[in-house]
């Protein structure tokens, strides 16, 4: 994630990856957004190995 504020960062890739709207995140107990916050950054690691694999093959 870039620089900032990480909740943010996080509620942005939440809303548009995730399609869980502001409102209905902030709903959401303190536990399960940090679940969640948890899982999206697992993921953006996941995506960031899998296009440094992808560039690898390419050259």
């Amino acid at each position: 994630m870039k620089e900032g504020d990480s909740e943010a960062n996080l509620a942005y890739y939440a809303l548009h990856e995730l399609n869980i709207l502001p409102h209905e995140l902030m709903a959401f107990s303190m536990r399960e957004r940090a679940a969640i916050y948890a899982m999206i950054s697992i993921r953006v690691e996941e995506e960031k190995k899998e296009r440094s694999k992808n560039r690898a093959r390419k050259k």
